[in-house]
């Protein structure tokens, strides 16, 4: 029986959670870290509506002393925001996962923050795991797999289109949906608009692998302006204003071309003919083209990808591993 507990039940949090509950002869869930106060004791069965007593907590000390195996952090994209979580994890001697999109590739942001928490890691006998569907699988971990059925790799290319239409208003803001061009371009320049987080990992992740000197990184992002009338629960674009962002991240070697990973996001693509999917293609001997549509779903994705990661990390080597260190992944099927 695998003891984990889960810190952060928003939507990802609650997912996991999910999953953790459909294999109750594999998983004790010995504790569930808010920082809500609102949730404070109450049982995470009645968070996602279905039987499950354990209460939720803002007292992560309490959660970490019942000696989890495995903490999924479900929390913040940035290494910064996830230190206070990360760190009381290990000096707990638990394994980590968690989707923080920067810790895919900790080193590209914040190299003496990577070496720092992997030495607290390897001091401990811990293993540290970013996990998620982009950054961690689709455009970086399926590269590399792809990858290795060829003799020659001349230059990457590969394209996410999704819909963002389930998310909430931190993501519609992030990706200066509803804004007008002009609103857009200002947040770009001031940071408020930052659009995906991960091609710096992503990119770095998939030149580790393969070996490759990538000299510089460099990212744009444009708006996606709506011809038509486009509406989710928490935003309303007009004809003329921006629907989403089209964010595109190029790695070099020298003044060669070698990554380019686009990731168009918009709400309600299908109103102007867009279908979402992810895409691949790998120039090389041979050429591989992966077409995959629609897309993965993100959400389901990332909460899976990190669920099915457990009983992996548990054998996994200490310190901070990325997904191309650790066995290639899979299903780990319920049991109830």
């Amino acid at each position: 029986m695998i003891k984990v507990a889960v810190w952060g039940t928003g939507m990802m949090g609650q997912g996991l959670l999910g999953f953790l509950l459909d294999r109750p002869k594999d998983v004790e869930l010995v504790g569930a870290i808010v920082t809500n106060p609102a949730k404070e004791g109450k049982p995470v069965g009645e968070l996602l509506g279905r039987d499950c007593d354990v209460k939720m907590t803002t007292d992560a000390a309490a959660v970490l002393a019942r000696q989890p195996d495995v903490v999924c952090i479900c929390t913040q994209s940035n290494l910064h925001e996830i230190t206070a979580q990360v760190e009381p994890c290990i000096r707990a001697g638990a394994n980590v996962l968690c989707i923080a999109e920067t810790l895919a590739y900790p080193w590209a942001s914040d190299p003496d923050w990577a070496e720092r928490i992997n030495g607290l890691a390897e001091e401990h006998g811990v293993t540290v795991l970013g996990t998620g569907i982009n950054p961690g699988f689709i455009l970086d971990a399926l590269i590399v797999a792809w990858s290795s059925i060829c003799l020659r790799i001349d230059k990457i290319e590969a394209q996410r289109v999704n819909d963002l239409s389930p998310f909430g208003p931190t993501v519609m803001a992030s990706q200066g949906v509803g804004t007008t061009v002009e609103e857009f371009e200002r947040g770009v320049a001031d940071g408020t608009i930052v659009g995906h987080i991960g091609f710096q990992e992503s990119i770095n992740l998939i030149a580790d692998a393969l070996g490759w000197d990538i000299d510089r990184i460099e990212e744009t992002r444009e708006p996606i302006v709506s011809a038509v009338e486009r509406s989710t629960p928490h935003v309303h674009v007009k004809p003329g204003d921006v629907a989403g962002c089209r964010h595109i991240g190029r790695g070099y070697a020298g003044d060669e071309l070698k990554i380019e990973l686009v990731h168009p996001q918009q709400i309600h693509p299908e109103l102007e003919g867009v279908s979402t999917g992810d895409y691949i293609t790998i120039h090389g001997d041979p050429t591989v083209q992966m077409a995959n549509s629609p897309e993965i779903p993100g959400g389901k994705g990332t909460y899976a990808s990190t669920g099915n990661y457990i009983p992996l990390v548990l054998d996994a080597p200490p310190g901070i591993l990325t997904v191309t260190d650790m066995p290639v992944p899979r299903f780990w099927a319920p049991t109830e």
